[in-house]
């Protein structure tokens, strides 16, 4: 079974799951998402929502995925981006958010990652799930 889309979006989400604070409640800490964390999550929530498949992918997936950021005045269409943020970091969210969609059972099938980052004048993110 393969996945396959590509989301579009003028502003690519760079919060990472990273950023969630701690407070304390009654001498208790309490994690919490920042507002801006939650606009990510429901900014790739809204978009994966599309393209969820009808079955949960069950066994080991390859997952690649393109982060395409809008260009700069220096930068060239189909650029490497080798600056922040860490292609680590952008793709926990991501995966955490393709699981609340229900591509998969639980995000320890993706077995195998291929993660780019380039400059682009389309920018968005392309996702290809493939079935091992």
């Amino acid at each position: 079974m393969i996945t396959e889309f590509f989301m579009p979006m003028k502003k690519v989400p760079t919060t990472t799951h990273q950023q969630k604070q701690v407070t304390v409640v009654n001498g208790k800490p309490v994690f919490y998402e920042p507002a801006d964390l939650k606009a990510a999550r429901a900014k790739l929530m809204a978009h994966l929502g599309q393209h969820a498949p009808d079955k949960k992918y069950t066994g080991p997936v390859r997952l690649y995925t393109k982060w395409l950021f809008p260009m700069t005045k220096t930068s060239r269409n189909g650029q490497y981006k080798h600056t922040r943020p860490d292609t680590d970091n952008l793709q926990k969210l991501l995966k955490d958010c393709m699981s609340d969609c229900g591509y998969w059972k639980d995000d320890a099938l993706v077995v195998s990652e291929i993660t780019e980052k380039f400059w682009a004048k389309i920018p968005g993110i392309y996702v290809r799930i493939e079935g091992l």
